[in-house]
């Protein structure tokens, strides 16, 4: 599944932070994560489409629904309506072939961390509040703005931010395929930052504020 573009700094500069944008249609965080990746350590994943979706066997997946057979397969049905049952498990069984080795590469090492930038157009944290462990809504005026934890240490320091945060570690009952789940579920640090789609600013800030502080 090489979908991604791996983008590291300049020798001398490399870190085992691990950086991630999963949407291609998402250009407010390719532009952040580029202009963040010239001053920063680490290594960077960036999708290497300007779309939503990825294609699979033929068959369109949301790329942060794939870490699961059962999310992977809510997905595929989703983007693929009425798609045939050899069709189906044909890319469910390349995903259960290659999905670990997808993971390893994103995984971060030695308690470091997974950062993933994403933008919005309606989705806001209002969506997520039900579901977390914790919550600290600083921000309430601006919703679509905010980090998704799955360590309670990051949620701990991120709390003392002026920004939207929630904390999400146990696993839930719905799995939806998502790397968040993924990482609750494994105990691996993954912070995802939510911001509005051209929101440059307020994403950047909040890149630089993490960066800083965690």
């Amino acid at each position: 599944m090489q979908f991604f573009v791996r983008r590291e700094p300049p020798i001398g500069r490399c870190s085992g932070r691990r950086y991630l944008l999963l949407h291609g249609n998402e250009s407010t965080a390719r532009e952040v994560l580029n202009i963040h990746m010239d001053m920063y350590s680490g290594t960077a994943y960036l999708i290497d489409n300007t779309d939503r979706y990825v294609t699979i066997e033929g068959v369109k997946i949301d790329p942060n629904r794939l870490f699961s057979r059962v999310g992977a397969e809510k997905s595929i049905r989703a983007q693929n309506p009425g798609i045939a049952a050899d069709r189906l498990e044909a890319a469910l069984n390349f995903l259960d072939r290659h999905r670990e080795e997808l993971i390893r590469h994103l995984e971060p090492q030695q308690r470091n961390l997974l950062f993933a930038l994403h933008n919005n157009r309606e989705y806001s944290v209002n969506e997520e509040i039900a579901q977390s462990d914790d919550t600290s809504l600083p921000e309430p005026h601006r919703p679509r703005e905010f980090f998704l934890c799955t360590d309670p240490h990051d949620f701990e320091a991120l709390r003392k931010s002026p920004y939207n945060v929630v904390l999400q570690n146990r696993k839930p009952a719905d799995d939806d395929g998502s790397l968040s789940r993924l990482a609750a579920k494994r105990g691996f640090r993954y912070v995802n930052l939510e911001c509005g789609i051209e929101e440059i600013e307020a994403q950047l800030e909040r890149v630089r504020w993490l960066e800083e502080h965690l």
